[in-house]
């Protein structure tokens, strides 16, 4: 085995860590505290080809692989977990459809400009009666005159204030769960969205809500087979459940520095926190659960590059991460006592942001069932 990552995972780690602390940090809090969404650093990003790590040239990528994408991820999210989480949606949700399952000309309409960042794509699958439960949705897609008209909503949606498309599912017949997905144009007549959540964390990522009103789609807007968008997206999911776990490193690295920078800067009893057998057994703690998730996250992602299976370890990597980064940020708070309590230090910042990835992208409890149905037990998801 080796654990070492190449000269060009390296650079382009560093490269991104770079961007991270010199564009997105400054003024990370200052997003946050106003719930305001930077399209500019998004723009950035795709102009830099963070977007195009995972996907080949032929459509405006690297071909860098997965395990770079993670790696970038990570330092995104390491600064700002609200942009990481918009970077991994537009890539893994929102492009890997198109990537994946699209037709040539649906690629060459919509993937190469949402990979170049000049806007980004959306993935519409959660609806306010259809969460963990995916199968049971309602948005209803019905064909006519060479085209399909599409009525419904979707809630929770990452990125659909500036997306160029949104890539939706929806049943196309009534009486069965046949699931189908559509490319829709964000400016389509009937398409209305409306970004005004009010956040617990996450607070400048855009999140929205979709209302599909008789939206009227060409019928080669329907990516791959009819009633297989079920079964694109639970594979899509697997994919972006790596993201999601590198996201989750991100935070729980940021959770490790903040700590040990307070607790060798902060005297307490005439000592540095540092000294105290108690505040080092924590640091200890969350230093092996980084190194665990990291490693769990990069051996899934390097397992999709090879092209073996990775859904088990997808969800291991993205239920351990996620669980690690509340885990790690829970504790930076105690670190910091009283003062991580206030918004002067980022900690609090990270305990909110990191208690989402608990729930996006399948929550733990549904990654333990994928995870049981992985290794053969029966009424695994």
């Amino acid at each position: 085995m080796n654990f070492d990552l190449t000269a060009e995972e390296m650079m382009i780690r560093q490269t991104v860590r770079d961007f991270a602390e010199s564009r997105v940090a400054p003024a990370a809090k200052e997003r946050d505290e106003k719930s305001e969404f930077s399209f500019d650093l998004m723009k950035q990003m795709g102009e830099l080809g963070f977007y195009g790590l995972p996907f080949s040239e032929d459509w405006g990528g690297s071909g860098a692989g997965t395990v770079s994408y993670a790696l970038a991820v990570e330092e995104i999210s390491r600064v700002d977990a609200s942009l990481g989480l918009g970077f991994a949606a537009h890539v893994s949700l929102g492009c890997s459809p198109l990537y994946f399952f699209g037709s040539e000309a649906q690629k060459s309409e919509y993937l190469t400009q949402a990979i170049a960042g000049t806007y980004l794509a959306a993935f519409g699958l959660t609806e306010p009666g259809a969460g963990s439960d995916a199968g049971g949705t309602a948005t209803f897609a019905q064909r006519s005159n060479g085209a399909w008209s599409i009525t419904g909503e979707k809630c929770y949606i990452t990125n659909a204030g500036h997306a160029g498309y949104i890539v939706a599912t929806a049943r196309t017949a009534q009486d069965s769960r046949r699931i189908s997905a559509f490319i829709v144009p964000r400016n389509a007549p009937g398409v209305s969205v409306l970004c005004a959540y009010n956040k617990l964390g996450m607070r400048s990522s855009e999140t929205c809500e979709i209302h599909f009103d008789n939206v009227v789609v060409p019928e080669d807007h329907l990516l791959g087979e009819e009633g297989k968008g079920l079964h694109q997206f639970l594979d899509i999911l697997d994919g972006g459940r790596i993201s999601i776990g590198a996201l989750g490193v991100g935070v729980a690295q940021a959770s490790l520095d903040a700590s040990i920078a307070y607790a060798n800067q902060r005297r307490q009893f005439g000592r540095s926190l540092s000294e105290f057998q108690a505040i080092q057994f924590k640091i200890a703690d969350m230093a092996m659960e980084v190194e665990m998730a990291r490693t769990m996250v990069l051996k899934a992602a390097w397992l999709k590059d090879q092209h073996r299976p990775y859904a088990k370890e997808a969800a291991m990597g993205k239920l351990f991460a996620s669980e690690a980064a509340m885990r790690a940020a829970n504790q930076a708070v105690q670190i910091h006592g009283g003062a991580g309590y206030m918004k002067d230090y980022p900690v609090e910042r990270y305990m909110r942001d990191a208690k989402l990835l608990e729930i996006g992208e399948g929550t733990s409890e549904i990654q333990r069932l994928v995870i049981a149905r992985q290794l053969g037990l029966e009424g695994g998801r």
